[in-house]
């Protein structure tokens, strides 16, 4: 298997192929990842690939520090859910303000009407109410499928604490899911 490390490298020098097996690796933990913080469908997938876009963008800046590359991937796609969110709640702000009585247009979206996808709007409101540490570690573990280590890397924190913070963010959740009668 080549390394991640080997693989930046050849990328950094034009080769396409290298470029395509980092994108193949990684495609759908970014995915997952994503679509764990936005909902399944077009917003995922949208943002998933401006993950891409941006990591090949910035590819001559990328400086290797023995970490996967996939740390660095999920970062981008974390900075780039946080502007998802931003972009989108000054939307609704402005269209709210244009028109006062309206009510959500996308609320009547027939995905939403599907089983998996309310369980998983119950998870995800039950998990806005951890801190953001805990909802990152749950995202970065169960949706990103991250190991301990990789999660380490990626939040910066030893396996122990990423074990304590896992443990703790999984039990808020059990009571924030009870509290709202989700569970």
């Amino acid at each position: 298997m080549v390394s991640d490390e080997s693989l930046v490298n050849r990328a950094k020098q034009g080769d396409k192929e290298a470029w395509g097996e980092i994108y193949q690796a990684h495609v759908d933990r970014v995915y997952r990842y994503v679509a764990s913080k936005v909902g399944r469908g077009m917003e995922a997938e949208d943002l998933s690939e401006q993950v891409f876009i941006k990591a090949i963008q910035s590819l001559f800046n990328f400086k290797w520090q023995d970490k996967p590359i996939l740390a660095w991937l999920l970062s981008i796609a974390h900075n780039l859910v946080v502007d998802h969110w931003r972009k989108r709640a000054t939307q609704e702000r402005f269209l709210a303000s244009q028109n006062p009585t309206s009510s959500e247009a996308h609320e009547d979206d027939p995905e939403r009407l599907t089983e998996r996808k309310l369980q998983m709007e119950d998870v995800r409101y039950s998990m806005s109410r951890l801190t953001p540490a805990q909802q990152e570690v749950i995202s970065l573990r169960f949706a990103a499928e991250l190991s301990l280590e990789e999660t380490g890397q990626a939040m910066k924190r030893s396996i122990g604490a990423v074990k304590a913070l896992q443990h703790s963010a999984l039990a808020a959740l059990r009571k924030a899911l009870k509290e709202d009668g989700r569970f």
